[in-house]
Protein backbone atom coordinates (compact mmCIF):
# COMPACT_ATOMS: atom_id res chain seq x y z
CA UNK A 1 0.00 0.00 0.00
CA UNK A 2 3.13 2.72 1.27
CA UNK A 3 4.67 1.71 -2.55
CA UNK A 4 1.31 2.40 -4.46
CA UNK A 5 1.14 6.50 -2.34
CA UNK A 6 4.99 6.75 -3.16
CA UNK A 7 4.24 6.33 -6.98
CA UNK A 8 0.26 8.08 -6.67
CA UNK A 9 2.15 10.98 -4.66
CA UNK A 10 5.32 11.42 -7.66
CA UNK A 11 2.45 10.96 -10.34
CA UNK A 12 0.97 14.58 -8.73
CA UNK A 13 3.89 16.08 -8.18
CA UNK A 14 5.32 15.77 -11.44
CA UNK A 15 1.73 17.14 -12.57
CA UNK A 16 2.03 19.98 -9.92
CA UNK A 17 5.82 21.16 -11.30
CA UNK A 18 4.60 21.12 -14.69
CA UNK A 19 2.70 24.42 -14.11
CA UNK A 20 5.48 25.68 -11.90
CA UNK A 21 8.14 29.09 -13.04
CA UNK A 22 7.69 28.98 -16.26
CA UNK A 23 9.48 32.08 -16.36
CA UNK A 24 12.70 30.74 -15.13
CA UNK A 25 12.15 27.33 -16.95
CA UNK A 26 15.48 27.17 -19.16
CA UNK A 27 16.71 30.30 -17.88
CA UNK A 28 19.49 31.56 -20.30
CA UNK A 29 20.91 34.52 -18.67
CA UNK A 30 23.31 34.48 -15.49
CA UNK A 31 21.84 35.32 -12.19
CA UNK A 32 24.82 37.61 -11.51
CA UNK A 33 27.06 39.05 -14.47
CA UNK A 34 30.76 37.99 -13.92
CA UNK A 35 33.98 39.66 -15.69
CA UNK A 36 35.26 38.90 -19.65
CA UNK A 37 35.86 35.21 -19.56
CA UNK A 38 34.58 33.96 -15.79
CA UNK A 39 30.90 33.27 -14.74
CA UNK A 40 29.66 32.80 -11.69
CA UNK A 41 28.28 29.47 -11.55
CA UNK A 42 25.08 28.86 -9.82
CA UNK A 43 24.50 25.40 -7.19
CA UNK A 44 22.64 23.84 -4.39
CA UNK A 45 24.62 20.86 -2.90
CA UNK A 46 22.31 20.03 -0.30
CA UNK A 47 19.38 17.90 -1.38
CA UNK A 48 17.50 15.26 -0.23
CA UNK A 49 14.74 13.08 -1.97
CA UNK A 50 13.30 9.86 -1.01
CA UNK A 51 16.30 8.05 -0.72
CA UNK A 52 16.85 9.76 2.58
CA UNK A 53 13.97 11.80 4.60
CA UNK A 54 13.02 13.84 1.62
CA UNK A 55 9.56 13.27 -0.23
CA UNK A 56 10.35 13.78 -3.74
CA UNK A 57 12.11 11.04 -6.59
CA UNK A 58 15.39 12.39 -7.42
CA UNK A 59 13.89 13.41 -11.13
CA UNK A 60 12.11 15.82 -9.61
CA UNK A 61 15.15 17.48 -7.90
CA UNK A 62 16.83 17.17 -11.40
CA UNK A 63 13.30 18.82 -12.94
CA UNK A 64 13.41 21.89 -10.02
CA UNK A 65 16.96 23.21 -10.59
CA UNK A 66 16.49 22.29 -14.41
CA UNK A 67 13.48 25.11 -14.18
CA UNK A 68 15.20 27.61 -11.65
CA UNK A 69 18.02 27.74 -13.88
CA UNK A 70 20.94 26.28 -11.71
CA UNK A 71 24.02 25.09 -13.15
CA UNK A 72 24.93 22.63 -10.80
CA UNK A 73 23.26 20.28 -7.98
CA UNK A 74 25.11 17.80 -5.70
CA UNK A 75 22.78 14.81 -4.63
CA UNK A 76 23.16 14.79 -0.80
CA UNK A 77 21.17 11.74 0.72
CA UNK A 78 21.75 11.37 4.65
CA UNK A 79 24.06 7.49 5.06
CA UNK A 80 22.04 6.85 8.06
CA UNK A 81 19.08 8.23 8.26
CA UNK A 82 16.95 5.99 5.94
CA UNK A 83 13.34 6.34 6.77
CA UNK A 84 11.93 5.02 3.43
CA UNK A 85 14.03 2.14 3.96
CA UNK A 86 10.80 -0.32 3.91
CA UNK A 87 9.11 1.27 0.82
CA UNK A 88 12.24 1.61 -0.87
CA UNK A 89 15.21 -0.30 -0.30
CA UNK A 90 18.87 0.70 -1.08
CA UNK A 91 21.85 -1.19 -0.44
CA UNK A 92 23.58 1.08 -2.32
CA UNK A 93 23.72 5.04 -1.54
CA UNK A 94 25.08 5.92 -5.14
CA UNK A 95 21.36 5.37 -6.05
CA UNK A 96 19.84 8.53 -5.64
CA UNK A 97 22.90 10.24 -8.18
CA UNK A 98 22.42 7.87 -10.41
CA UNK A 99 18.80 8.22 -11.23
CA UNK A 100 19.35 12.16 -10.97
CA UNK A 101 22.19 11.72 -13.61
CA UNK A 102 19.92 9.72 -16.12
CA UNK A 103 17.30 12.29 -15.58
CA UNK A 104 19.90 14.98 -17.49
CA UNK A 105 18.94 15.65 -21.30
CA UNK A 106 21.05 16.20 -23.88
CA UNK A 107 21.85 20.00 -24.20
CA UNK A 108 20.91 20.83 -20.82
CA UNK A 109 23.20 23.43 -19.01
CA UNK A 110 22.44 21.86 -15.49
CA UNK A 111 24.88 19.10 -13.85
CA UNK A 112 24.72 16.56 -11.00
CA UNK A 113 27.78 15.51 -8.87
CA UNK A 114 27.39 12.73 -6.43
CA UNK A 115 27.41 13.69 -2.97
CA UNK A 116 26.10 12.44 0.72
CA UNK A 117 25.32 13.76 3.84
CA UNK A 118 27.33 12.46 7.12
CA UNK A 119 24.71 12.77 9.89
CA UNK A 120 24.97 10.46 13.09
CA UNK A 121 24.74 12.77 15.86
CA UNK A 122 24.24 15.87 15.64
CA UNK A 123 25.53 16.87 19.06
CA UNK A 124 28.94 16.87 19.70
CA UNK A 125 29.80 16.27 16.08
CA UNK A 126 27.33 17.80 13.54
CA UNK A 127 25.96 17.22 10.14
CA UNK A 128 28.55 17.59 7.13
CA UNK A 129 28.30 17.48 3.28
CA UNK A 130 30.74 15.63 1.09
CA UNK A 131 30.51 16.78 -2.98
CA UNK A 132 31.96 15.25 -5.62
CA UNK A 133 32.51 11.78 -3.84
CA UNK A 134 32.69 8.53 -5.94
CA UNK A 135 31.70 6.28 -3.67
CA UNK A 136 29.03 7.00 -1.05
CA UNK A 137 29.12 3.69 0.48
CA UNK A 138 32.36 3.67 1.57
CA UNK A 139 31.33 6.82 3.60
CA UNK A 140 29.11 4.80 5.79
CA UNK A 141 30.83 3.95 8.96
CA UNK A 142 29.25 3.73 12.58
CA UNK A 143 31.10 7.36 13.40
CA UNK A 144 31.59 10.63 11.97
CA UNK A 145 35.16 10.96 11.67
CA UNK A 146 35.34 7.87 9.98
CA UNK A 147 33.35 8.93 7.36
CA UNK A 148 34.85 11.76 6.78
CA UNK A 149 38.25 10.85 6.77
CA UNK A 150 37.18 8.57 3.93
CA UNK A 151 35.70 11.53 2.07
CA UNK A 152 38.90 13.17 2.15
CA UNK A 153 40.64 10.16 0.90
CA UNK A 154 38.27 10.43 -1.94
CA UNK A 155 39.36 13.96 -2.50
CA UNK A 156 36.29 15.29 -1.42
CA UNK A 157 34.53 19.10 -0.58
CA UNK A 158 33.50 18.41 2.49
CA UNK A 159 31.28 21.25 4.50
CA UNK A 160 29.41 21.58 7.65
CA UNK A 161 25.87 21.67 7.45
CA UNK A 162 23.46 24.02 9.55
CA UNK A 163 26.13 24.92 12.17
CA UNK A 164 23.26 26.67 14.52
CA UNK A 165 21.35 23.83 14.45
CA UNK A 166 20.71 23.67 18.76
CA UNK A 167 18.30 25.32 21.54
CA UNK A 168 20.07 28.44 20.84
CA UNK A 169 20.49 28.62 17.03
CA UNK A 170 24.36 30.35 17.26
CA UNK A 171 26.95 28.42 15.99
CA UNK A 172 29.79 26.98 17.67
CA UNK A 173 33.20 25.89 16.90
CA UNK A 174 33.32 22.59 19.27
CA UNK A 175 36.49 20.39 19.89
CA UNK A 176 35.29 18.24 17.14
CA UNK A 177 35.03 20.79 14.32
CA UNK A 178 38.34 21.89 15.87
CA UNK A 179 39.92 19.16 15.48
CA UNK A 180 38.42 18.96 11.62
CA UNK A 181 39.85 22.72 11.01
CA UNK A 182 43.27 21.71 12.57
CA UNK A 183 43.86 18.97 10.34
CA UNK A 184 42.73 20.30 7.05
CA UNK A 185 39.41 17.63 7.13
CA UNK A 186 37.14 20.39 6.91
CA UNK A 187 36.95 23.15 4.24
CA UNK A 188 33.49 24.85 4.07
CA UNK A 189 30.76 25.86 6.32
CA UNK A 190 26.99 26.59 5.89
CA UNK A 191 25.91 30.25 6.85
CA UNK A 192 22.83 30.20 5.27
CA UNK A 193 20.63 26.62 5.20
CA UNK A 194 16.71 26.54 4.23
CA UNK A 195 15.73 30.05 5.64
CA UNK A 196 17.86 30.51 8.19
CA UNK A 197 21.43 32.46 8.32
CA UNK A 198 23.67 32.47 10.96
CA UNK A 199 26.27 35.51 11.66
CA UNK A 200 28.25 33.42 13.91
CA UNK A 201 28.93 30.89 11.25
CA UNK A 202 29.91 33.46 8.98
CA UNK A 203 32.73 34.87 11.27
CA UNK A 204 34.02 31.19 12.36
CA UNK A 205 34.24 30.83 8.39
CA UNK A 206 36.53 34.33 7.99
CA UNK A 207 38.34 33.41 11.20
CA UNK A 208 39.58 29.75 10.22
CA UNK A 209 39.33 30.68 6.51
CA UNK A 210 36.90 28.30 5.64
CA UNK A 211 34.62 28.52 2.37
CA UNK A 212 30.97 29.89 2.41
CA UNK A 213 28.00 27.83 1.54
CA UNK A 214 24.72 28.14 1.49
CA UNK A 215 22.14 25.39 0.39
CA UNK A 216 18.63 24.92 0.75
CA UNK A 217 18.77 21.45 2.31
CA UNK A 218 15.12 20.51 0.70
CA UNK A 219 13.03 17.64 1.86
CA UNK A 220 9.43 18.66 -0.13
CA UNK A 221 9.67 20.91 -3.41
CA UNK A 222 11.26 24.13 -3.72
CA UNK A 223 7.95 25.55 -4.92
CA UNK A 224 6.80 24.95 -1.16
CA UNK A 225 9.35 26.56 0.74
CA UNK A 226 10.33 29.25 -1.32
CA UNK A 227 7.73 30.06 -3.82
CA UNK A 228 9.37 29.72 -6.48
CA UNK A 229 6.50 31.01 -8.89
CA UNK A 230 6.04 33.74 -7.30
CA UNK A 231 9.43 35.12 -7.48
CA UNK A 232 11.53 33.51 -4.82
CA UNK A 233 14.29 31.55 -4.99
CA UNK A 234 16.18 28.73 -2.88
CA UNK A 235 19.28 30.12 -1.51
CA UNK A 236 22.23 29.44 -3.42
CA UNK A 237 25.80 29.30 -3.50
CA UNK A 238 27.74 31.03 -6.55
CA UNK A 239 31.22 29.88 -7.55
CA UNK A 240 33.68 31.97 -9.66
CA UNK A 241 35.21 29.99 -12.53
CA UNK A 242 35.99 30.54 -15.58
CA UNK A 243 33.50 30.75 -18.49
CA UNK A 244 34.76 27.56 -19.63
CA UNK A 245 34.64 25.60 -16.39
CA UNK A 246 34.75 21.77 -16.14
CA UNK A 247 33.85 20.53 -13.07
CA UNK A 248 37.56 19.91 -11.49
CA UNK A 249 37.08 23.98 -11.83
CA UNK A 250 34.13 24.12 -9.96
CA UNK A 251 35.86 21.82 -7.24
CA UNK A 252 39.13 23.86 -7.43
CA UNK A 253 37.35 26.94 -6.52
CA UNK A 254 35.41 25.53 -3.83
CA UNK A 255 38.64 24.56 -2.07
CA UNK A 256 39.88 27.76 -2.76
CA UNK A 257 36.92 29.77 -1.30
CA UNK A 258 35.70 31.69 -4.17
CA UNK A 259 32.48 31.81 -3.41
CA UNK A 260 29.36 34.23 -2.53
CA UNK A 261 26.01 33.15 -1.29
CA UNK A 262 22.25 34.50 -2.47
CA UNK A 263 19.66 34.57 0.44
CA UNK A 264 16.45 36.06 0.35
CA UNK A 265 16.87 39.76 -0.67
CA UNK A 266 20.95 39.66 0.48
CA UNK A 267 24.24 38.42 -0.59
CA UNK A 268 27.15 37.48 1.41
CA UNK A 269 30.41 36.67 0.62
CA UNK A 270 34.54 37.40 1.23
CA UNK A 271 35.03 40.91 0.28
CA UNK A 272 37.76 40.02 -2.24
CA UNK A 273 34.65 38.30 -4.21
CA UNK A 274 31.86 39.72 -3.54
CA UNK A 275 32.88 43.70 -4.15
CA UNK A 276 33.71 42.43 -7.48
CA UNK A 277 30.36 40.91 -8.45
CA UNK A 278 28.23 44.13 -7.23
CA UNK A 279 30.66 46.40 -9.63
CA UNK A 280 30.00 43.93 -12.04
CA UNK A 281 26.36 44.10 -11.39
CA UNK A 282 25.52 47.80 -10.85
CA UNK A 283 26.89 50.30 -13.66
CA UNK A 284 27.18 53.78 -14.28
CA UNK A 285 26.54 55.17 -17.59
CA UNK A 286 25.74 58.68 -19.20
CA UNK A 287 27.24 61.31 -16.79
CA UNK A 288 26.09 64.69 -18.35
CA UNK A 289 24.86 68.08 -17.16
CA UNK A 290 22.23 69.68 -19.27
CA UNK A 291 22.49 73.08 -20.85
CA UNK A 292 22.14 75.83 -18.31
CA UNK A 293 22.19 73.11 -15.08
CA UNK A 294 24.30 72.08 -12.52
CA UNK A 295 22.74 68.80 -11.78
CA UNK A 296 24.61 66.44 -12.96
CA UNK A 297 22.40 63.05 -14.35
CA UNK A 298 23.40 60.06 -14.82
CA UNK A 299 21.81 56.20 -15.15
CA UNK A 300 22.82 53.33 -12.40
CA UNK A 301 22.10 50.10 -13.90
CA UNK A 302 21.36 46.85 -12.24
CA UNK A 303 21.92 43.55 -14.34
CA UNK A 304 21.63 41.20 -11.42
CA UNK A 305 18.34 38.63 -10.76
CA UNK A 306 18.38 40.54 -7.25
CA UNK A 307 17.40 44.23 -5.93
CA UNK A 308 20.41 46.31 -4.42
CA UNK A 309 19.73 48.46 -1.13
CA UNK A 310 21.66 51.10 -1.12
CA UNK A 311 23.24 54.35 0.89
CA UNK A 312 25.19 57.43 -0.55
CA UNK A 313 28.18 58.71 1.51
CA UNK A 314 29.01 61.52 -0.51
CA UNK A 315 28.85 65.25 -0.15
CA UNK A 316 26.43 66.07 -2.48
CA UNK A 317 22.67 65.34 -2.70
CA UNK A 318 19.98 63.94 -4.96
CA UNK A 319 17.04 65.71 -6.59
CA UNK A 320 14.67 62.80 -6.41
CA UNK A 321 15.96 60.39 -4.26
CA UNK A 322 17.36 60.54 -0.19
CA UNK A 323 20.53 58.84 0.84
CA UNK A 324 18.87 55.18 0.83
CA UNK A 325 17.31 53.85 -1.95
CA UNK A 326 16.30 50.71 -3.51
CA UNK A 327 17.03 49.78 -7.65
CA UNK A 328 14.93 46.55 -8.48
CA UNK A 329 16.51 44.00 -10.00
CA UNK A 330 17.11 44.10 -14.09
CA UNK A 331 16.58 48.28 -14.16
CA UNK A 332 17.93 51.26 -14.22
CA UNK A 333 18.12 54.58 -12.24
CA UNK A 334 17.84 58.05 -13.52
CA UNK A 335 20.17 59.90 -11.01
CA UNK A 336 20.12 64.16 -10.32
CA UNK A 337 23.10 64.93 -8.91
CA UNK A 338 23.25 68.33 -6.84
CA UNK A 339 26.93 69.22 -7.84
CA UNK A 340 25.71 73.17 -7.11
CA UNK A 341 28.31 74.36 -10.42
CA UNK A 342 29.54 71.89 -12.88
CA UNK A 343 32.77 69.59 -12.23
CA UNK A 344 34.61 67.68 -14.12
CA UNK A 345 34.24 64.43 -12.02
CA UNK A 346 32.57 63.32 -8.59
CA UNK A 347 32.96 60.52 -6.27
CA UNK A 348 30.07 58.12 -6.23
CA UNK A 349 30.15 56.09 -2.79
CA UNK A 350 27.63 54.09 -1.16
CA UNK A 351 27.25 50.97 1.01
CA UNK A 352 25.20 48.52 -0.03
CA UNK A 353 22.85 47.84 2.59
CA UNK A 354 21.86 43.98 1.85
CA UNK A 355 24.85 42.79 1.12
CA UNK A 356 27.72 41.53 4.01
CA UNK A 357 30.85 40.81 4.07
CA UNK A 358 31.17 40.26 7.59
CA UNK A 359 28.33 39.95 9.98
CA UNK A 360 27.10 43.88 10.30
CA UNK A 361 29.62 44.56 7.42
CA UNK A 362 27.84 46.26 4.96
CA UNK A 363 30.91 46.38 1.32
CA UNK A 364 31.70 49.98 0.62
CA UNK A 365 31.95 50.29 -3.29
CA UNK A 366 32.48 53.51 -5.36
CA UNK A 367 31.85 54.77 -8.86
CA UNK A 368 33.72 58.10 -10.78
CA UNK A 369 31.01 60.09 -12.53
CA UNK A 370 32.90 61.98 -15.53
CA UNK A 371 30.54 64.12 -17.23
CA UNK A 372 30.56 64.12 -21.09
CA UNK A 373 31.42 67.42 -22.86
Amino acid sequence: MKTKQYFFTYFLLTLFLSGVSLAQQSAKQPFFKAADGMQWLSTDLHIHTVFSDGSVWPSIRVEEARREGLDLIAMTEHLEYQPHSEDIPHPDRNRSYAIASDALREGDRLEVINGSEITRDIAPSGHFNAVFIQDANALLHKDSLTGILEANKQNAFVFWNHPNWDKTGIARLEPFQQYLVENKLLQGIEMVNETTYSEEAFQIALDHNLTLMGGSDIHGLTEWSHGISSGGHRPMTFVSVPSSARLSDVKQALFEGKTVVWHKDIILGKKAYLVPLIKENLVVTQAYYPKDKTLMQLTLSNHSVMPFELQYLGAYSFHEQSDVFRIPAGETLHLKIKTVSKKERIELPFLVLNALTAPKEHPKISWDAIPQK
